[in-house]
């Protein structure tokens, strides 16, 4: 059974930070001849990683908000220089645009049943760079 993971993206005041960053994370890698991976790593090892490989996502929220997606490719347990168990949450390049989901502040990260997982903005649909006051009105009105 899919399930995904939610977590915060601190730091990123949208999508378009959050490409930015990765975007620099992978010339760096490059340029110091790594795999050019993009990955994120959490302390805990999530239980249900066969679950997650399996077609899941990591749900990103912003402000508040969970605003994109990008899919798991793979779950790496490692332990850190000083002597931590961490995670590596590998994720595919592309990062897919959601539509809004509320959620409030947490730590770490929370299984998302595939179900409750808010759908993929859809080509066509209101634009991204819409300021969040003016999308928020509008999902209010029922019109987007």
């Amino acid at each position: 059974m899919t399930v995904h993971l939610v977590k915060l993206c601190v730091g990123a005041d949208d999508i378009a930070d959050l490409a930015n960053w990765q975007a620099e994370r992978l010339a760096e890698k490059k340029r110091l001849k790594q795999p050019q991976v993009l990955a994120h790593v959490t302390r805990m090892t999530p239980k249900r990683a066969d679950d997650l490989l399996a077609g899941g996502s990591l749900y990103w929220v912003m402000k508040g908000v969970i605003r994109c997606r990008q899919k798991l490719i793979g779950i790496e347990p490692f332990t850190d220089g000083e002597g931590i168990g961490r995670c590596r949450l590998l994720l595919d390049k592309a990062i897919v645009a959601t539509r809004r989901q509320e959620r409030r502040p947490f730590q770490g990260w929370r299984y998302l049943d595939a179900k409750d997982a808010p759908a993929d903005v859809k080509k066509g649909e209101a634009d991204e760079d819409m300021p969040d006051e003016m999308r928020r009105e509008l999902e209010e009105l029922g019109l987007l």
